[in-house]
């Protein structure tokens, strides 16, 4: 279940893990532990796929955001009831509604930040001396347009001083094809993130996108990231279409 796992025992009182696809409910090709695509999957699979990584980490509070591809950050100091199925949305009638938003952070413990990937980056970031987490969904155009910036920006201003993140798996730069003025204008935005796939056509690399900006943020970065593309364990945008289920990263306060 837990491709990556760091205890907060172990971490300075800060929790990390990245899940995989395998130990869950789901069938068919989001087998087995999807953990989005709520629209699309089994609500009973989804309960008992959230109900499995709750057991296994502990948490009984985990948040999620409605995920747009932006910069926006919401703060969950301000919003805090997930217990439940909130993160179910409009699958259960009367919830109320999930935040608009790319990234979250807070400085209130046991509650874990969730962010749902199928190539895109997951990224959790700490400052544990300051008790402040955050966790940041970084596909391209979020990448491109400061999401990490606009979530270090907002650790900041909670007090956070020194920061360290983990990047969890994503799709790689070898892997990675778009077209030659994507290429070109991430380059731009971000020199060092155009690169080639492993046969020779544009690619970005995500991660290495987001290394640059975050040590430019002054943030520690460790890497977690075998390929969501190559690794079967993984889900995959564009390995398994645009129903893929997700994994999540998840970081909280002990």
């Amino acid at each position: 279940m837990f491709d990556s796992y760091l205890d907060p025992g172990s971490n300075a009182g800060v929790g990390v893990f990245f899940t995989d696809r395998t130990g869950g409910f789901s069938k068919g090709g989001m087998s087995s532990l999807n953990l989005g695509r709520t629209d699309l999957d089994d609500v009973a699979a989804l309960r008992a796929n959230m109900g499995a990584v709750r057991r296994a980490s502990g948490l009984e509070c985990i948040a999620v955001v409605h995920q747009m591809h932006g910069a926006e950050v919401h703060d969950v100091d301000r919003d805090p009831d997930w217990r439940g199925d909130r993160w179910l949305g409009d699958r259960i009638p009367g919830a109320a509604r999930i935040p608009l938003a790319d990234a979250m952070v807070t400085s209130v413990a046991r509650v874990g930040l969730a962010i749902r990937v199928a190539d895109c980056l997951p990224v959790l970031l700490a400052d544990p001396w300051a008790r402040i987490v955050a966790a940041a969904h970084a596909g391209r155009r979020g990448l491109l347009d400061g999401v990490l910036r606009s979530t270090v920006e907002a650790m900041t201003a909670k007090g956070a001083r020194r920061i360290t993140a983990w990047i969890g798996p994503h799709i790689c730069g070898s892997c990675y094809e778009v077209p030659g003025d994507m290429a070109a204008d991430a380059q731009h935005r971000i020199p060092g993130v155009a690169t080639t796939t492993s046969w020779g056509s544009p690619a970005i690399d995500l991660g290495t996108g987001a290394c640059i900006q975050l040590a430019e943020l002054g943030v520690e970065v460790h890497s977690v990231d075998p390929c969501t593309l190559t690794t079967p364990s993984l889900f995959s945008h564009r390995g398994d279409g645009p129903d893929a289920g997700r994994q999540v990263g998840v970081v909280w306060l002990d």
